[in-house]
Protein backbone atom coordinates (compact mmCIF):
# COMPACT_ATOMS: atom_id res chain seq x y z
CA UNK A 1 0.00 0.00 0.00
CA UNK A 2 2.95 2.34 0.54
CA UNK A 3 3.43 2.34 -3.23
CA UNK A 4 -0.03 3.89 -3.79
CA UNK A 5 0.06 6.08 -0.70
CA UNK A 6 3.07 8.01 -2.01
CA UNK A 7 0.93 9.05 -4.99
CA UNK A 8 -2.11 9.87 -2.85
CA UNK A 9 0.08 12.07 -0.63
CA UNK A 10 0.26 14.57 -3.46
CA UNK A 11 -3.43 15.23 -2.80
CA UNK A 12 -3.45 14.51 0.93
CA UNK A 13 -5.69 17.43 1.90
CA UNK A 14 -8.47 16.28 -0.42
CA UNK A 15 -7.78 12.67 0.54
CA UNK A 16 -8.41 13.60 4.17
CA UNK A 17 -11.43 15.81 3.46
CA UNK A 18 -13.22 13.16 1.38
CA UNK A 19 -13.69 10.59 4.20
CA UNK A 20 -14.13 13.42 6.72
CA UNK A 21 -17.17 14.78 4.89
CA UNK A 22 -18.48 11.23 4.48
CA UNK A 23 -18.19 10.78 8.26
CA UNK A 24 -20.13 14.01 8.80
CA UNK A 25 -22.81 12.75 6.43
CA UNK A 26 -22.90 9.47 8.38
CA UNK A 27 -23.36 11.31 11.69
CA UNK A 28 -26.38 13.16 10.33
CA UNK A 29 -27.74 9.91 8.91
CA UNK A 30 -27.50 8.18 12.31
CA UNK A 31 -29.75 10.83 13.89
CA UNK A 32 -32.56 10.24 11.38
CA UNK A 33 -34.05 7.07 13.02
CA UNK A 34 -34.03 8.81 16.44
CA UNK A 35 -35.94 11.76 14.99
CA UNK A 36 -38.44 9.38 13.36
CA UNK A 37 -38.87 7.52 16.65
CA UNK A 38 -39.48 10.84 18.39
CA UNK A 39 -42.14 11.79 15.80
CA UNK A 40 -43.96 8.47 16.37
CA UNK A 41 -43.60 8.38 20.15
CA UNK A 42 -44.43 12.01 20.82
CA UNK A 43 -46.02 13.60 17.80
CA UNK A 44 -48.25 10.85 16.41
CA UNK A 45 -48.99 9.27 19.81
CA UNK A 46 -50.27 12.62 21.19
CA UNK A 47 -51.58 13.94 17.84
CA UNK A 48 -49.29 16.95 18.21
CA UNK A 49 -49.27 18.38 14.65
CA UNK A 50 -46.95 21.24 15.57
CA UNK A 51 -44.36 18.80 16.92
CA UNK A 52 -44.66 16.59 13.84
CA UNK A 53 -44.08 19.59 11.52
CA UNK A 54 -41.15 20.81 13.59
CA UNK A 55 -39.43 17.43 13.63
CA UNK A 56 -40.15 16.95 9.93
CA UNK A 57 -38.24 20.18 9.40
CA UNK A 58 -35.38 18.68 11.38
CA UNK A 59 -35.48 15.63 9.07
CA UNK A 60 -35.37 17.90 6.02
CA UNK A 61 -32.44 19.82 7.51
CA UNK A 62 -30.56 16.58 8.17
CA UNK A 63 -31.23 15.42 4.60
CA UNK A 64 -30.07 18.70 2.96
CA UNK A 65 -26.92 19.01 5.06
CA UNK A 66 -26.15 15.34 4.57
CA UNK A 67 -26.56 15.74 0.80
CA UNK A 68 -24.18 18.70 0.75
CA UNK A 69 -21.58 16.76 2.71
CA UNK A 70 -22.06 13.75 0.43
CA UNK A 71 -21.59 15.77 -2.80
CA UNK A 72 -18.48 17.43 -1.37
CA UNK A 73 -17.04 14.07 -0.37
CA UNK A 74 -17.82 12.61 -3.79
CA UNK A 75 -16.01 15.48 -5.47
CA UNK A 76 -12.88 15.17 -3.33
CA UNK A 77 -12.71 11.37 -3.66
CA UNK A 78 -13.18 11.50 -7.43
CA UNK A 79 -10.53 14.24 -7.71
CA UNK A 80 -7.97 12.24 -5.74
CA UNK A 81 -8.73 9.02 -7.63
CA UNK A 82 -8.54 10.57 -11.11
CA UNK A 83 -5.40 12.61 -10.53
CA UNK A 84 -3.63 9.81 -8.65
CA UNK A 85 -4.36 7.45 -11.56
CA UNK A 86 -3.16 10.11 -14.02
CA UNK A 87 0.14 10.52 -12.12
CA UNK A 88 0.59 6.77 -11.89
CA UNK A 89 -0.21 6.27 -15.57
CA UNK A 90 2.31 8.98 -16.49
CA UNK A 91 5.04 7.36 -14.40
CA UNK A 92 4.27 3.90 -15.78
CA UNK A 93 4.47 5.28 -19.31
CA UNK A 94 7.81 6.96 -18.56
CA UNK A 95 9.03 3.72 -16.99
CA UNK A 96 8.02 1.67 -20.02
CA UNK A 97 9.77 4.12 -22.33
CA UNK A 98 12.93 3.93 -20.18
CA UNK A 99 13.15 0.14 -20.38
CA UNK A 100 15.59 -1.28 -22.86
CA UNK A 101 14.33 -3.13 -25.88
CA UNK A 102 15.46 -6.45 -24.43
CA UNK A 103 13.47 -5.91 -21.23
CA UNK A 104 10.35 -4.84 -23.10
CA UNK A 105 10.57 -7.88 -25.34
CA UNK A 106 10.95 -10.20 -22.34
CA UNK A 107 7.93 -8.67 -20.57
CA UNK A 108 5.70 -8.52 -23.66
CA UNK A 109 3.70 -5.68 -25.20
CA UNK A 110 0.35 -7.09 -24.05
CA UNK A 111 1.52 -7.17 -20.42
CA UNK A 112 2.71 -3.56 -20.57
CA UNK A 113 -0.57 -2.52 -22.20
CA UNK A 114 -2.59 -4.23 -19.46
CA UNK A 115 -0.55 -2.53 -16.73
CA UNK A 116 -1.09 0.99 -18.07
CA UNK A 117 -4.80 0.51 -18.88
CA UNK A 118 -6.80 -2.12 -17.00
CA UNK A 119 -4.62 -2.31 -13.87
CA UNK A 120 -4.52 1.45 -13.34
CA UNK A 121 -8.29 1.69 -13.99
CA UNK A 122 -8.82 -0.89 -11.24
CA UNK A 123 -6.62 1.14 -8.90
CA UNK A 124 -8.48 4.36 -9.71
CA UNK A 125 -11.85 2.74 -9.02
CA UNK A 126 -10.58 1.31 -5.74
CA UNK A 127 -9.19 4.66 -4.52
CA UNK A 128 -12.50 6.38 -5.29
CA UNK A 129 -14.53 3.75 -3.41
CA UNK A 130 -12.14 3.54 -0.46
CA UNK A 131 -12.20 7.27 0.20
CA UNK A 132 -15.99 7.27 0.07
CA UNK A 133 -16.84 4.06 1.91
CA UNK A 134 -13.96 2.54 3.80
CA UNK A 135 -14.48 4.77 6.86
CA UNK A 136 -18.13 5.64 6.33
CA UNK A 137 -19.51 2.10 6.18
CA UNK A 138 -17.75 0.80 9.33
CA UNK A 139 -18.69 4.02 11.10
CA UNK A 140 -22.37 3.60 10.16
CA UNK A 141 -22.30 -0.05 11.27
CA UNK A 142 -20.60 0.81 14.56
CA UNK A 143 -22.75 3.88 15.07
CA UNK A 144 -25.94 1.93 14.39
CA UNK A 145 -24.92 -0.65 17.01
CA UNK A 146 -24.17 2.10 19.56
CA UNK A 147 -27.49 3.81 18.80
CA UNK A 148 -29.34 0.52 19.16
CA UNK A 149 -27.83 0.09 22.64
CA UNK A 150 -29.03 3.60 23.47
CA UNK A 151 -32.55 2.67 22.34
CA UNK A 152 -32.68 -0.79 23.95
CA UNK A 153 -29.81 -2.88 25.27
CA UNK A 154 -31.44 -6.32 25.00
CA UNK A 155 -32.57 -5.80 21.39
CA UNK A 156 -29.14 -4.47 20.50
CA UNK A 157 -27.46 -7.85 21.08
CA UNK A 158 -29.15 -9.06 17.90
CA UNK A 159 -27.11 -6.42 16.05
CA UNK A 160 -23.88 -7.95 17.40
CA UNK A 161 -24.88 -11.43 16.22
CA UNK A 162 -25.85 -10.17 12.74
CA UNK A 163 -22.58 -8.24 12.30
CA UNK A 164 -20.55 -11.28 13.38
CA UNK A 165 -22.44 -13.51 10.92
CA UNK A 166 -21.93 -11.04 8.10
CA UNK A 167 -18.22 -10.67 8.90
CA UNK A 168 -17.76 -14.44 8.65
CA UNK A 169 -19.61 -14.50 5.31
CA UNK A 170 -17.48 -11.70 3.88
CA UNK A 171 -14.26 -13.35 5.12
CA UNK A 172 -15.12 -16.71 3.52
CA UNK A 173 -16.04 -15.14 0.19
CA UNK A 174 -12.91 -13.01 0.23
CA UNK A 175 -10.71 -15.99 1.05
CA UNK A 176 -12.07 -17.90 -1.93
CA UNK A 177 -12.16 -15.15 -4.54
CA UNK A 178 -8.94 -13.18 -3.90
CA UNK A 179 -6.45 -15.73 -5.32
CA UNK A 180 -8.83 -16.45 -8.20
CA UNK A 181 -8.95 -12.80 -9.22
CA UNK A 182 -5.14 -12.95 -9.54
CA UNK A 183 -5.43 -16.00 -11.79
CA UNK A 184 -8.11 -14.26 -13.88
CA UNK A 185 -5.79 -11.29 -14.45
CA UNK A 186 -2.98 -13.61 -15.57
CA UNK A 187 -5.34 -15.49 -17.91
CA UNK A 188 -6.59 -12.17 -19.32
CA UNK A 189 -3.03 -11.24 -20.30
CA UNK A 190 -2.71 -14.51 -22.23
CA UNK A 191 -5.93 -13.75 -24.10
CA UNK A 192 -4.68 -10.23 -24.89
CA UNK A 193 -1.42 -11.69 -26.15
CA UNK A 194 -3.29 -14.08 -28.46
CA UNK A 195 -5.52 -11.24 -29.67
CA UNK A 196 -2.57 -8.96 -30.41
CA UNK A 197 -0.70 -11.74 -32.20
CA UNK A 198 -3.69 -12.66 -34.36
CA UNK A 199 -4.40 -9.06 -35.30
CA UNK A 200 -0.78 -8.49 -36.30
CA UNK A 201 -0.58 -11.72 -38.25
CA UNK A 202 -4.08 -11.79 -39.77
CA UNK A 203 -2.76 -11.78 -43.34
CA UNK A 204 -0.41 -14.64 -42.60
CA UNK A 205 -3.24 -16.64 -41.03
CA UNK A 206 -5.39 -16.14 -44.12
CA UNK A 207 -2.52 -17.00 -46.44
CA UNK A 208 -1.93 -20.33 -44.68
CA UNK A 209 -5.63 -21.05 -44.07
CA UNK A 210 -5.13 -21.03 -40.31
CA UNK A 211 -8.06 -18.76 -39.46
CA UNK A 212 -10.35 -21.58 -38.32
CA UNK A 213 -7.59 -23.14 -36.22
CA UNK A 214 -6.83 -19.82 -34.54
CA UNK A 215 -10.53 -19.23 -33.93
CA UNK A 216 -10.77 -22.59 -32.21
CA UNK A 217 -7.67 -21.86 -30.13
CA UNK A 218 -8.96 -18.41 -29.21
CA UNK A 219 -12.33 -19.83 -28.21
CA UNK A 220 -10.51 -22.38 -26.06
CA UNK A 221 -8.55 -19.65 -24.27
CA UNK A 222 -11.59 -17.42 -23.76
CA UNK A 223 -13.64 -20.42 -22.57
CA UNK A 224 -11.08 -21.07 -19.85
CA UNK A 225 -11.12 -17.40 -18.89
CA UNK A 226 -14.93 -17.33 -18.89
CA UNK A 227 -15.07 -20.48 -16.75
CA UNK A 228 -12.72 -18.92 -14.19
CA UNK A 229 -14.70 -15.67 -14.17
CA UNK A 230 -18.05 -17.47 -13.87
CA UNK A 231 -16.89 -19.72 -11.01
CA UNK A 232 -15.41 -16.78 -9.14
CA UNK A 233 -18.44 -14.62 -9.99
CA UNK A 234 -20.84 -17.25 -8.62
CA UNK A 235 -19.18 -17.16 -5.22
CA UNK A 236 -18.83 -13.39 -5.32
CA UNK A 237 -22.49 -13.07 -6.35
CA UNK A 238 -23.53 -15.02 -3.24
CA UNK A 239 -22.37 -12.09 -1.13
CA UNK A 240 -25.43 -9.88 -1.65
CA UNK A 241 -28.21 -12.50 -1.26
CA UNK A 242 -26.54 -14.18 1.73
CA UNK A 243 -26.05 -10.86 3.49
CA UNK A 244 -29.67 -9.93 2.71
CA UNK A 245 -30.85 -13.23 4.21
CA UNK A 246 -28.70 -12.75 7.30
CA UNK A 247 -29.87 -9.18 7.87
CA UNK A 248 -33.52 -9.97 7.16
CA UNK A 249 -33.37 -12.85 9.62
CA UNK A 250 -31.88 -10.35 12.03
CA UNK A 251 -34.77 -7.94 11.35
CA UNK A 252 -37.31 -10.72 11.96
CA UNK A 253 -35.58 -11.61 15.22
CA UNK A 254 -35.38 -7.94 16.14
CA UNK A 255 -39.10 -7.36 15.52
CA UNK A 256 -39.96 -10.45 17.56
CA UNK A 257 -37.82 -9.38 20.53
CA UNK A 258 -38.79 -5.69 20.23
CA UNK A 259 -42.52 -6.42 20.22
CA UNK A 260 -42.06 -8.42 23.43
CA UNK A 261 -40.25 -5.42 24.86
CA UNK A 262 -43.08 -3.10 23.76
CA UNK A 263 -45.66 -5.39 25.37
CA UNK A 264 -43.60 -5.30 28.55
CA UNK A 265 -43.56 -1.52 28.46
CA UNK A 266 -39.79 -1.27 28.20
CA UNK A 267 -39.76 0.56 24.87
CA UNK A 268 -42.25 2.38 22.62
CA UNK A 269 -43.45 1.68 19.05
CA UNK A 270 -41.23 4.42 17.65
CA UNK A 271 -38.21 2.73 19.18
CA UNK A 272 -39.00 -0.43 17.22
CA UNK A 273 -39.07 1.61 14.01
CA UNK A 274 -35.72 3.16 14.95
CA UNK A 275 -34.19 -0.26 15.63
CA UNK A 276 -35.45 -1.62 12.28
CA UNK A 277 -34.05 1.43 10.51
CA UNK A 278 -30.68 0.93 12.15
CA UNK A 279 -30.71 -2.72 11.11
CA UNK A 280 -31.57 -1.70 7.53
CA UNK A 281 -28.72 0.82 7.60
CA UNK A 282 -26.36 -1.95 8.66
CA UNK A 283 -27.65 -4.08 5.76
CA UNK A 284 -27.06 -1.33 3.20
CA UNK A 285 -23.63 -0.41 4.52
CA UNK A 286 -22.41 -3.98 4.83
CA UNK A 287 -23.45 -4.68 1.25
CA UNK A 288 -21.54 -1.55 0.20
CA UNK A 289 -18.58 -2.74 2.27
CA UNK A 290 -18.78 -6.21 0.72
CA UNK A 291 -18.78 -4.71 -2.78
CA UNK A 292 -15.86 -2.51 -1.76
CA UNK A 293 -13.96 -5.59 -0.65
CA UNK A 294 -14.61 -7.22 -4.03
CA UNK A 295 -13.23 -4.11 -5.75
CA UNK A 296 -10.21 -4.16 -3.45
CA UNK A 297 -9.64 -7.85 -4.21
CA UNK A 298 -9.42 -6.92 -7.89
CA UNK A 299 -7.28 -3.85 -7.18
CA UNK A 300 -4.66 -5.46 -4.91
CA UNK A 301 -3.25 -7.71 -7.66
CA UNK A 302 -3.26 -4.69 -9.99
CA UNK A 303 -1.25 -2.67 -7.48
CA UNK A 304 1.22 -5.54 -7.16
CA UNK A 305 1.64 -5.85 -10.91
CA UNK A 306 2.13 -2.10 -11.44
CA UNK A 307 4.58 -1.93 -8.53
CA UNK A 308 6.48 -4.90 -9.93
CA UNK A 309 6.81 -3.09 -13.26
CA UNK A 310 7.93 0.14 -11.61
CA UNK A 311 10.61 -1.73 -9.62
CA UNK A 312 12.21 -3.26 -12.71
CA UNK A 313 15.63 -1.79 -13.24
CA UNK A 314 15.29 1.00 -15.75
CA UNK A 315 18.02 -0.46 -17.89
CA UNK A 316 19.75 -3.81 -17.50
CA UNK A 317 22.58 -2.61 -19.74
CA UNK A 318 25.93 -1.80 -18.18
CA UNK A 319 26.81 1.89 -18.14
CA UNK A 320 30.34 3.24 -17.76
CA UNK A 321 31.47 6.64 -16.57
CA UNK A 322 32.13 9.18 -19.31
CA UNK A 323 35.78 9.04 -20.26
CA UNK A 324 36.15 12.76 -20.89
CA UNK A 325 34.19 15.99 -20.97
CA UNK A 326 34.28 16.07 -24.75
CA UNK A 327 31.42 13.55 -24.88
CA UNK A 328 29.22 15.86 -22.85
CA UNK A 329 29.82 18.94 -24.99
CA UNK A 330 29.84 17.01 -28.25
CA UNK A 331 33.57 17.26 -28.95
CA UNK A 332 33.60 13.66 -30.24
CA UNK A 333 30.81 14.36 -32.68
CA UNK A 334 33.06 13.73 -35.70
CA UNK A 335 34.61 10.54 -34.35
CA UNK A 336 32.60 8.03 -36.32
CA UNK A 337 34.95 5.09 -36.69
CA UNK A 338 33.59 1.90 -35.16
CA UNK A 339 35.53 -1.02 -33.73
CA UNK A 340 34.07 -4.41 -32.72
CA UNK A 341 36.50 -6.48 -30.68
CA UNK A 342 35.65 -10.13 -29.92
CA UNK A 343 31.96 -9.25 -29.64
CA UNK A 344 29.65 -12.06 -28.49
CA UNK A 345 26.04 -11.92 -27.41
CA UNK A 346 23.47 -14.32 -25.95
CA UNK A 347 19.79 -13.45 -25.57
CA UNK A 348 19.69 -15.64 -22.48
CA UNK A 349 22.79 -14.09 -20.94
CA UNK A 350 24.70 -17.37 -20.80
CA UNK A 351 25.08 -20.64 -22.62
CA UNK A 352 24.96 -20.77 -26.41
CA UNK A 353 25.91 -17.51 -28.09
CA UNK A 354 23.64 -15.94 -30.72
CA UNK A 355 26.61 -13.88 -31.93
CA UNK A 356 30.13 -15.13 -31.41
CA UNK A 357 33.56 -13.52 -31.62
CA UNK A 358 32.84 -10.74 -34.15
CA UNK A 359 35.85 -8.56 -35.01
CA UNK A 360 35.39 -5.65 -37.44
CA UNK A 361 37.11 -2.28 -37.90
CA UNK A 362 34.89 0.28 -39.69
CA UNK A 363 36.84 3.43 -40.65
CA UNK A 364 35.10 6.79 -40.34
CA UNK A 365 33.12 7.64 -43.47
CA UNK A 366 33.32 4.12 -44.90
CA UNK A 367 30.51 1.78 -45.88
CA UNK A 368 30.05 -1.63 -44.24
CA UNK A 369 27.68 -4.16 -45.73
CA UNK A 370 26.32 -6.96 -43.55
CA UNK A 371 24.83 -9.95 -45.30
CA UNK A 372 23.71 -13.40 -44.24
CA UNK A 373 20.77 -15.75 -44.10
CA UNK A 374 17.70 -15.38 -41.91
CA UNK A 375 18.59 -15.71 -38.25
CA UNK A 376 22.30 -15.17 -38.80
CA UNK A 377 22.41 -12.28 -36.30
CA UNK A 378 22.43 -9.24 -38.58
CA UNK A 379 19.77 -7.20 -36.75
CA UNK A 380 21.12 -8.30 -33.36
CA UNK A 381 24.54 -6.89 -34.26
CA UNK A 382 22.97 -3.53 -35.10
CA UNK A 383 21.22 -3.41 -31.72
CA UNK A 384 24.57 -3.98 -30.03
CA UNK A 385 26.12 -1.12 -32.01
CA UNK A 386 23.74 1.53 -30.66
CA UNK A 387 23.61 -0.10 -27.21
CA UNK A 388 20.01 -1.27 -27.47
CA UNK A 389 21.47 -4.53 -26.16
CA UNK A 390 24.60 -4.92 -24.08
CA UNK A 391 27.35 -7.23 -25.36
CA UNK A 392 27.81 -10.46 -23.42
CA UNK A 393 31.52 -10.51 -24.19
CA UNK A 394 33.95 -8.18 -25.93
CA UNK A 395 33.71 -4.45 -26.57
CA UNK A 396 32.28 -2.04 -29.13
CA UNK A 397 34.00 1.31 -29.53
CA UNK A 398 32.89 4.41 -31.42
CA UNK A 399 35.59 7.00 -31.94
CA UNK A 400 37.80 5.11 -29.50
CA UNK A 401 35.21 5.26 -26.72
CA UNK A 402 33.31 2.24 -25.37
CA UNK A 403 29.70 2.46 -26.52
CA UNK A 404 28.64 1.95 -22.88
CA UNK A 405 30.17 5.32 -22.00
CA UNK A 406 27.76 7.24 -24.24
CA UNK A 407 24.46 8.57 -22.98
CA UNK A 408 21.46 7.16 -24.83
CA UNK A 409 20.43 10.61 -26.05
CA UNK A 410 23.95 11.17 -27.42
CA UNK A 411 23.78 7.84 -29.26
CA UNK A 412 20.35 8.77 -30.61
CA UNK A 413 21.84 11.96 -32.10
CA UNK A 414 24.82 10.07 -33.48
CA UNK A 415 22.84 7.28 -35.16
CA UNK A 416 20.28 7.53 -37.92
CA UNK A 417 18.50 4.18 -37.89
CA UNK A 418 16.12 2.71 -40.44
CA UNK A 419 14.57 -0.36 -38.77
CA UNK A 420 13.82 -3.61 -40.51
CA UNK A 421 10.10 -3.03 -40.11
CA UNK A 422 9.15 0.43 -41.38
CA UNK A 423 6.91 2.12 -38.81
CA UNK A 424 5.01 5.39 -39.12
CA UNK A 425 2.94 7.07 -36.43
CA UNK A 426 -0.51 8.51 -36.95
CA UNK A 427 -0.36 12.22 -37.76
CA UNK A 428 1.12 13.79 -40.88
CA UNK A 429 4.15 13.13 -43.06
CA UNK A 430 5.73 16.25 -41.59
CA UNK A 431 5.17 15.18 -37.98
CA UNK A 432 6.78 11.81 -38.71
CA UNK A 433 9.82 13.41 -40.31
CA UNK A 434 10.26 15.89 -37.46
CA UNK A 435 10.35 13.21 -34.77
CA UNK A 436 14.10 13.46 -34.20
CA UNK A 437 13.64 16.86 -32.57
CA UNK A 438 16.04 18.63 -34.96
CA UNK A 439 13.33 21.10 -36.07
CA UNK A 440 14.24 20.80 -39.78
CA UNK A 441 13.11 23.46 -42.18
CA UNK A 442 11.26 22.81 -45.44
CA UNK A 443 14.47 22.59 -47.47
CA UNK A 444 16.04 19.99 -45.16
CA UNK A 445 12.89 17.87 -45.23
CA UNK A 446 12.63 17.96 -49.01
CA UNK A 447 16.35 17.23 -49.38
CA UNK A 448 15.98 14.13 -47.19
CA UNK A 449 12.89 13.03 -49.13
CA UNK A 450 14.73 13.51 -52.41
CA UNK A 451 17.65 11.35 -51.28
CA UNK A 452 15.21 8.69 -50.05
CA UNK A 453 13.39 8.71 -53.43
CA UNK A 454 10.21 9.78 -51.67
CA UNK A 455 9.76 13.38 -52.80
CA UNK A 456 7.71 12.55 -55.89
CA UNK A 457 4.95 10.59 -54.15
CA UNK A 458 4.88 12.97 -51.17
CA UNK A 459 4.29 15.97 -53.43
CA UNK A 460 1.65 14.00 -55.32
CA UNK A 461 -0.29 13.44 -52.09
CA UNK A 462 -3.10 15.87 -51.29
CA UNK A 463 -1.65 18.17 -48.66
CA UNK A 464 1.96 17.26 -49.46
CA UNK A 465 3.99 17.20 -46.26
CA UNK A 466 0.79 17.75 -44.29
CA UNK A 467 -0.93 14.71 -45.80
CA UNK A 468 -2.52 12.43 -43.22
CA UNK A 469 -0.68 9.35 -42.01
CA UNK A 470 -2.90 6.70 -40.44
CA UNK A 471 -1.77 4.45 -37.59
CA UNK A 472 1.29 2.40 -38.60
CA UNK A 473 1.20 4.12 -42.00
CA UNK A 474 -1.70 1.97 -43.15
CA UNK A 475 -2.51 4.36 -46.00
CA UNK A 476 0.97 3.97 -47.55
CA UNK A 477 2.48 1.04 -49.41
CA UNK A 478 5.38 -0.91 -47.95
CA UNK A 479 7.87 0.78 -50.28
CA UNK A 480 6.52 4.24 -49.43
CA UNK A 481 6.78 3.54 -45.71
CA UNK A 482 10.37 2.39 -46.12
CA UNK A 483 11.36 5.50 -48.06
CA UNK A 484 9.73 7.78 -45.48
CA UNK A 485 11.60 6.05 -42.64
CA UNK A 486 14.85 6.45 -44.59
CA UNK A 487 14.12 10.19 -45.01
CA UNK A 488 13.35 10.43 -41.29
CA UNK A 489 16.76 8.91 -40.47
CA UNK A 490 18.58 11.28 -42.84
CA UNK A 491 17.20 14.45 -41.25
CA UNK A 492 19.74 15.86 -38.86
CA UNK A 493 22.66 14.40 -40.85
CA UNK A 494 23.64 11.59 -38.46
CA UNK A 495 27.29 10.57 -38.16
CA UNK A 496 26.38 6.88 -38.43
CA UNK A 497 23.61 5.78 -40.77
CA UNK A 498 22.23 2.27 -40.21
CA UNK A 499 19.96 0.67 -42.81
CA UNK A 500 18.48 -2.62 -41.59
CA UNK A 501 17.13 -4.28 -44.73
CA UNK A 502 15.68 -0.86 -45.52
CA UNK A 503 15.13 -1.45 -49.25
CA UNK A 504 13.46 -4.86 -49.15
CA UNK A 505 10.15 -3.44 -50.43
CA UNK A 506 11.71 -1.34 -53.19
CA UNK A 507 12.08 -2.36 -56.81
CA UNK A 508 15.64 -2.78 -58.08
CA UNK A 509 15.65 0.47 -60.08
CA UNK A 510 14.51 2.58 -57.10
CA UNK A 511 16.93 0.77 -54.82
CA UNK A 512 19.82 1.54 -57.16
CA UNK A 513 18.93 5.25 -57.24
CA UNK A 514 18.65 5.26 -53.46
CA UNK A 515 21.98 3.47 -53.05
CA UNK A 516 23.73 5.94 -55.33
CA UNK A 517 22.35 8.87 -53.31
CA UNK A 518 23.38 7.29 -50.00
CA UNK A 519 26.90 6.56 -51.17
CA UNK A 520 27.36 10.23 -52.13
CA UNK A 521 25.98 12.06 -49.09
CA UNK A 522 27.71 15.41 -48.64
CA UNK A 523 28.40 14.99 -44.89
CA UNK A 524 30.15 11.62 -45.49
CA UNK A 525 28.67 9.53 -42.62
CA UNK A 526 29.75 6.02 -41.69
CA UNK A 527 27.13 3.79 -43.31
CA UNK A 528 26.13 0.28 -42.27
CA UNK A 529 23.84 -1.56 -44.68
CA UNK A 530 22.16 -4.82 -43.67
CA UNK A 531 20.53 -6.74 -46.47
CA UNK A 532 19.85 -10.15 -47.89
CA UNK A 533 20.35 -8.74 -51.39
CA UNK A 534 23.88 -8.93 -52.72
CA UNK A 535 23.18 -5.88 -54.90
CA UNK A 536 22.64 -3.75 -51.77
CA UNK A 537 26.10 -4.42 -50.34
CA UNK A 538 28.28 -5.08 -53.42
CA UNK A 539 29.60 -1.53 -53.52
CA UNK A 540 30.43 -1.37 -49.81
CA UNK A 541 34.05 -0.82 -48.77
CA UNK A 542 33.88 -4.07 -46.86
CA UNK A 543 31.24 -6.75 -46.38
CA UNK A 544 30.68 -8.79 -43.22
CA UNK A 545 29.19 -12.22 -43.93
CA UNK A 546 27.35 -13.84 -41.03
CA UNK A 547 26.18 -17.41 -40.66
CA UNK A 548 24.64 -18.80 -37.45
CA UNK A 549 25.95 -15.83 -35.50
CA UNK A 550 29.54 -16.22 -36.66
CA UNK A 551 31.68 -14.21 -39.07
CA UNK A 552 32.46 -16.45 -42.05
CA UNK A 553 33.77 -13.72 -44.32
CA UNK A 554 35.03 -10.12 -44.23
CA UNK A 555 36.29 -8.13 -47.17
CA UNK A 556 35.32 -6.49 -50.43
CA UNK A 557 32.93 -8.03 -52.93
CA UNK A 558 35.79 -9.12 -55.19
CA UNK A 559 37.58 -10.81 -52.31
CA UNK A 560 34.52 -12.60 -50.94
CA UNK A 561 33.32 -13.82 -54.34
CA UNK A 562 36.61 -15.72 -54.60
CA UNK A 563 37.16 -16.88 -51.03
CA UNK A 564 33.85 -17.02 -49.11
CA UNK A 565 31.58 -19.98 -49.85
CA UNK A 566 28.59 -18.52 -47.98
CA UNK A 567 28.83 -15.22 -49.89
CA UNK A 568 29.19 -17.11 -53.18
CA UNK A 569 26.05 -19.09 -52.38
CA UNK A 570 24.05 -15.91 -51.63
CA UNK A 571 25.41 -14.06 -54.64
CA UNK A 572 24.93 -16.81 -57.21
CA UNK A 573 21.41 -17.50 -55.96
CA UNK A 574 20.55 -13.95 -56.98
CA UNK A 575 22.87 -13.68 -59.99
CA UNK A 576 23.19 -16.88 -62.05
CA UNK A 577 26.82 -17.63 -62.98
CA UNK A 578 26.26 -16.84 -66.65
CA UNK A 579 24.81 -13.43 -65.83
CA UNK A 580 27.52 -12.77 -63.26
CA UNK A 581 30.27 -13.64 -65.74
CA UNK A 582 28.77 -11.22 -68.27
CA UNK A 583 28.96 -8.49 -65.69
Amino acid sequence: MNFILKYIKNYKIRAILAPLFKMLEAIFELFVPLVMASIINKGIASSDTHYIIKMSGVLLFLAVVGLMFSITAQYFSAYVAVYTAADLRRDVFVKIMSLSQGTKESIGDEVLTTRITNDINQIQNAINRVLRLFLRSPFIVGGAIVMSFIVDVKSAFIFILVVLALSIIVFLVMRYTLPRYKNIAARMEKVLHATSENLEGSRVLRAFCQVDEEKAEFEKRTAKLAAMQINTGKVSALLNPVTYVAVNLGIVSLIYVATKRVDGGFILQGDVVALVNYMSSILVELIKLANLIVILMKAFPSVGRVQELMEIKSDEREKMSLLNDELIIGGSCNAKEISLKNVSYSYHGAGEMDLENINVEIPAGSVLGIIGGTGSGKSTLLKLLNHTYDVTEGTIEIGGQNVKSFDDSYLADMFGIVPQKAFLFSGTIRSNLEMNGKNPDECEIKSALNIAQALDFVEAKEGGLDAEVKAKGANFSGGQRQRLTIARALIGKPQILVLDDAASALDLATEKKLRNELLNLDWNPTIIIVSQRASSVMEADQILVLEDGKCVGLGSHDTLIKNCETYQEIYYCQYPREEASNE
